[in-house]
C-alpha cells in the first residue's frame, strides 16, 4: 500500500511541475484571458534546428524558467518537424502554417513572441546564449 501512495504522490508532484505547451492558438488565449496571463509563442523546428534544441535545454526545461512562466505565461508551441517519424497531423500543420502566416511571416527559427491576452504582439527574440534568468528578464522587457 506504501508503494502506491509514494507512487501516487511522484506522479501528481510530477504533472504539477510539469510544463505545459499548448498547441491550439484558441485553447491558449482562453487560458490567457482566463488566467490573465500574457502568451509566450514559440515557432521551433524541433528535430532539426540546432538553435531550437538549445533553446529548449538551455531556457524552456529548466526549473527556473518553468516556475516563472506557470505564474506569468500561457505557453504555445508551434512546431515545424522535418523527420517523417516527427510528422505533425494535417490539422496541426495547418494550424502552425496559419500562426507563421501572422507571427512568423519571414520563417526565422527559433522565433520567441510575446503576446497579450488578445493576441497582439509586444515583442520578439530568438536564442540568444544566456541564462534562464537573463532570458525571462529579456521577456519582461516587452
Amino acid at each position: 500500500m506504501k508503494k502506491y501512495i509514494v507512487v501516487l504522490m511522484c506522479l501528481v508532484m510530477g504533472i504539477s511541475s510539469a510544463q505545459e505547451w499548448e498547441t491550439s492558438f484558441t485553447k491558449t488565449k482562453e487560458r490567457a484571458l482566463k488566467e490573465q496571463k500574457k502568451i509566450l509563442l514559440v515557432f521551433q523546428g524541433s528535430d532539426w534546428c540546432a538553435p531550437c534544441i538549445k533553446l529548449d535545454r538551455n531556457v524552456w526545461s529548466t526549473p527556473v524558467f518553468k516556475a516563472y512562466a506557470q505564474k506569468h505565461f500561457v505557453l504555445l508551441k508551434a512546431d515545424f518537424p522535418k523527420r517523417k517519424k516527427n510528422k505533425l497531423t494535417k490539422e496541426l500543420q495547418e494550424h502552425n502554417n496559419k500562426l507563421a502566416e501572422k507571427y512568423n511571416r519571414n520563417g526565422y527559427f527559433p522565433y520567441v513572441v510575446v503576446l497579450d491576452i488578445d493576441g497582439n504582439v509586444l515583442g520578439t527574440t530568438s536564442y540568444k546564449k544566456m541564462s534562464p534568468e537573463d532570458y525571462i528578464q529579456l521577456l519582461e522587457s516587452f
